[in-house]
């Protein structure tokens, strides 16, 4: 290998959502775990969650002036170009301080100027593509990539067939962690072991058509004995709160954030979730009943296609979002009514788990640097 091994300097590149920067955290440690020595360096887009994320997991970042083309005519259109051409230099200038060994690429606006620029000066680079869609910018740079790191099988629809290594998404380490406590669990978010409990969770700033689902269903569930653990998100908080109260149900209960998902997971009974790359992959590592509902409005709709990677191995179920609100309480209580049901969903998703993600991925960065 370069250098002395134990002094390697990478760079990971990307974010704007969670489902880029939890992998991203997750590789850095995992590299870090194996090359304690190493200086992993982050570059992020100005103004975006990683430049918060980043530093409360103990990494340095770097900001890029770096924002996407809006669908609608704007004036932030305008500055597009100026904003491209700025970014490609700073990375440029980022590459040239730090002499990295390797960068790897994890989606997002920042990812695209710095595998530009590494690639160009011939850095080995590798990309990490997180859902069963890839986008414009991935398939653009996979060309000159040395390597790709997917998630869902059939990717070679999109990345030339020798350069993919299907290693899984990585996720947080807590989420690993959620076996054997269930009683902790129920006792920390006040539930009775008694009764099933439907784990509901929309991201961090929530999903109308979930909120207005449960909503619409919480009465039933209340009445057939289940209670429902449910994160609202920060725009919803305030009236779903207000809903549950209103209606006297005692068995639901509304909340703005889960940060303990390790306990979360191992109270629940059967999950409602968005399929982003992130919670797909965190699902089947937990290996409870999934109903999954698609956000529609994603690009080029790759939550529906991460779903059906997963509907299609009869290891979830599918509700689309123009049908939820209809059909969620019949779907939840039939399939909690159906123990046989559950059990061979639980078994399926398990089988679709890579618990050791970030691991495979530092092998292949190990291998592009030798």
């Amino acid at each position: 290998m370069k250098g002395n091994k134990e002094t390697y300097r990478i760079i990971i590149s990307g974010g704007g959502t969670g489902g880029h920067i939890y992998p991203a955290i997750a590789i850095a440690k995992a590299w870090n775990e194996k090359y304690p020595e190493s200086e992993v360096l982050f570059v992020g887009a100005e103004g975006k969650m990683e430049m918060q994320k980043v530093p409360e997991a103990g990494y340095r970042i770097e900001g890029l002036r770096i924002a996407g083309l809006q669908r609608r005519l704007t004036l932030d259109n305008l500055w597009f170009p100026f904003k491209v051409l700025d970014s490609l230099q700073k990375a440029s200038k980022l590459i040239k301080n730090f002499k990295p060994h390797l960068v790897v690429g994890v989606g997002g606006y920042a990812s695209g100027p710095v595998l530009f620029a590494a690639q160009r000066k011939k850095i080995p680079t590798l990309i990490q593509e997180q859902n069963s869609y890839a986008g414009l910018t991935n398939k653009v740079l996979a060309k000159r990539a040395d390597a790709i790191c997917v998630a869902y099988p059939d990717m070679d629809r999109y990345f030339p067939a020798q350069k993919i290594r299907y290693t899984g998404n990585p996720v947080r380490k807590d989420i690993l962690d959620f076996k054997d406590k269930k009683e902790k669990a129920m006792n920390h978010y006040g539930l009775q072991p008694a009764k099933p409990v439907i784990l509901s969770i929309g991201g961090s700033l929530g999903a109308r058509t979930l909120n207005h689902a449960l909503l619409g269903s919480m009465a039933q569930f209340e009445k057939n004995g289940y209670q429902v653990l449910w994160q609202t998100g920060k725009f919803y908080h305030e009236e779903v709160s207000k809903k549950v109260a209103e209606s006297g149900l005692k068995n639901i209960h509304p909340m703005e954030f889960i940060r303990d998902m390790d306990l979360a997971y191992s109270a629940a009974d059967l999950v409602i979730s968005r399929s982003g790359a992130l919670s797909v992959s965190e699902l089947s590592l937990v290996g409870k009943p999934v109903i999954f509902i698609p956000s529609p409005n994603v690009a080029e709709d790759h939550q529906t296609k991460n779903a059906m990677a997963f509907v299609s191995q009869h290891a979830a179920l599918l509700l689309k979002d123009s049908e939820a609100v209809a059909d969620l309480a019949p779907t939840v209580i039939g399939l909690l009514q159906d123990p046989d049901k559950q059990q061979k969903l639980s078994n399926a998703i398990k089988l679709l788990a890579k618990p050791d993600a970030a691991k495979e991925i530092v092998n292949v960065m190990e291998n592009l640097l030798q």
